[in-house]
């Protein structure tokens, strides 16, 4: 019988060691950050062309590298960082393991430029397949430059399966961000296909970080700052009113390593429950500095999963910060100010209740009659009574056709509509009615029209008088570079105008003018909400956005003669009953429901 296991050749078991490392461009950029950073750097350049795909590079005044290590840094496991296993629990660097350079080396062509200050002369090496091909005297600065080249040459496999420029520059946009917030007093420097994207001079994290995520951060961070003798939390989370769809904004650091944490987002999230809606997500920057004993960080190939010693010590404590630091700068409610000043100012309102008092009014006569049985004036609780599961007819799931909304007995044109709130309809029923929600029956309504416009033809547009100029950071404007041909089609004329800037020529014919500059914000946020989050086809998740951003709005009054235009195209859809995102459009109470809720069978 012949032998079947043998031994991978040495340049097969770096591609796949590779692998787990080098992913894509943005896992080579990260690599090259950090080893920059902890080569002591006090300015990082970073230049990348065709989206990392052709080159990434990074340039440093760091410490530099020596003739013997220049060499030895390719190899796999190489490392100045530990010694000994027990240095493994002392990690403050952000590399340690040994295995950036010898995975970028194993998938691209790599040329090193490095010189210590204690030498007049650098070395320059060149090295593509895990092998140094060519090694010389080079006059370069003090620090090193490391260019990665054509990567995955040697794969063409996993070169393929590379997504778009645009997709992957977010990619990179982000690692960058990270490193660039976790430390503010390094000089960046972001260059893209010979265009500064970002210069970002020294100075505060709050500096950083309306640098990197956006000038309306400026006067919407509130300040975290707590110090204990276990750990420190130091940072910035976004006022309520910064909440987004999408967990976007949002950065936990260890020890200034980026992490991803489920379980500290939960303890930011119970930290602004009651200040912001269940499905929004708070912005913050979040420093954790603690012992390095008291975390693992050597559990994950990208060290972007970490583990704590006693995790629910650090959950409290970020609970405790988040809120000490609300509460501090007045954002969460202290006094109903719905209520008039003067009943605020009452010494009813003011005086403590005492036991004395509770006791003294749960026995008075007006109190007796709300709670006793047998009174005109009791209140039950809801579980007593059939409201309390609100009987109404089960909603068909999205899948389910509906081709016909409305009986054939209903004349819709001699039907009285009533508007509920600003925000339902009802539309009457010969045995009860319906109730419409406004928004999400006319977002079904715009997505159908859309999905039927891009079925056969672009969207017409209206080109604007007044053109408008907008201004984006650089991942909203990598994003939107992504989806300008497909929202042309959809009637949208957007052209780049210098860094980050667009103007808006035109919008579709039927979607009234004006706010363009948070039409667009809005636009990218609910697309990376549904394309990132949700991870839905890129097309679907645009129309998903679109038909939500045209629809008319809860809170929005309608006239007769809008509910009815409303309720006729809803009764013309194909799949009338639920929303695009699969929530129903309408409920329905019959007669037989209504009487039972008022005690008659």
């Amino acid at each position: 019988m012949s032998n079947t296991i043998h031994v991978l050749p040495d340049h097969i078991a770096n591609q796949i060691a590779a692998g787990e490392v080098i992913q894509r461009p943005a896992s080579a950029v990260k690599e090259l950050l950090e080893n920059a950073v902890d080569a002591e750097a006090t300015e990082i350049h970073l230049i990348l062309n065709d989206a990392g795909k052709a080159l990434v590079q990074v340039i440093d005044n760091g410490k530099g590298m020596s003739a013997a290590d220049a060499r030895l840094c390719f190899e796999r496991h190489a490392t100045s960082k530990i010694n000994q296993i027990d240095d493994l629990f002392q990690i403050r660097t952000m590399g340690f393991r040994g295995e950036a350079l010898a995975s970028i080396a194993a998938v691209a062509q790599v040329e090193l430029k490095t010189r210590p200050a204690d030498t007049e002369v650098g070395t320059q090496l060149e090295v593509a397949n895990s092998r140094i091909e060519t090694e010389a005297p080079v006059a370069t600065p003090v620090g090193t430059s490391l260019a990665m080249k054509n990567l995955f040459f040697n794969v063409p496999a996993r070169r393929n399966f590379l997504k778009s420029n645009a997709a992957e520059m977010r990619h990179i946009l982000e690692e960058f961000t990270r490193v660039a917030l976790a430390f503010p007093d390094i000089r960046f420097q972001l260059t893209a296909n010979h265009q500064q994207l970002y210069q970002l001079e020294p100075g505060s994290l709050k500096q950083r970080i309306v640098q990197l995520l956006g000038n309306p951060y400026q006067s919407k961070l509130v300040a975290v700052q707590e110090q204990t003798d276990y750990l420190n939390i130091r940072g910035f989370v976004g006022k309520p009113e910064t909440a987004k769809k999408t967990r976007g904004d949002q950065y936990f650091f260890v020890n200034n390593r980026y992490i991803k944490s489920a379980y500290l987002h939960h303890a930011v999230m119970s930290a602004y429950q009651a200040l912001i809606a269940s499905d929004q997500f708070p912005s913050y920057v979040l420093f954790i500095d603690l012992d390095p004993a008291q975390v693992d960080v050597n559990v994950h190939p990208t060290k972007q999963e970490i583990k704590f010693e006693d995790e629910k010590i650090v959950y409290a404590f970020v609970q405790a910060a988040i809120r000490h630091a609300l509460a501090q700068f007045s954002i969460t409610p202290t006094l109903d100010f719905e209520l008039d000043a003067g009943i605020q100012s009452l010494s009813s309102i003011q005086q403590p209740f005492t036991e004395e008092k509770k006791q003294a009014t749960a026995g008075s006569r007006l109190f007796s009659g709300f709670t006793q049985a047998h009174q005109a004036h009791r209140i039950e609780r809801s579980a007593d009574k059939p409201w309390a599961g609100l009987p109404i007819r089960e909603v068909p799931s999205p899948e389910a056709q509906q081709p016909s909304l409305l009986p054939t007995s209903i004349d819709l044109e001699h039907t009285v509509l009533t508007q509920l709130l600003q925000t339902y309809i009802i539309l009457p029923l010969p045995d009860g009615y319906r109730l419409l929600h406004q928004q999400r029956a006319h977002e079904r309504i715009r997505y159908e029209k859309l999905l039927a416009a891009d079925a056969q033809k672009p969207i017409a547009s209206q080109r604007s008088m007044f053109p408008v100029t907008i201004e984006l950071n650089a991942s909203e404007a990598t994003l939107l570079d992504e989806l300008l041909p497909e929202l042309q089609e959809l009637g949208y004329l957007i052209e780049p105008f210098g860094k980050h800037t667009y103007v808006v020529q035109g919008t579709p014919a039927d979607l009234d003018s004006g706010e363009e500059q948070q039409t667009i914000h809005w636009l990218l946020e609910q697309y990376k909400y549904l394309a990132i989050e949700l991870k839905l086809p890129k097309k679907e998740s645009l129309l998903r956005t679109l038909a939500r951003q045209q629809a008319i709005r809860s809170g929005q009054m309608l006239t007769e003669r809008e509910m009815r235009e409303l309720v006729q195209e809803l009764l013309q859809c194909k799949q009338g009953n639920v929303s695009p995102d699969g929530h129903p459009t309408y409920l329905e109470f019959r007669s037989g429901q209504l009487n039972k809720l008022f005690g008659f069978q």
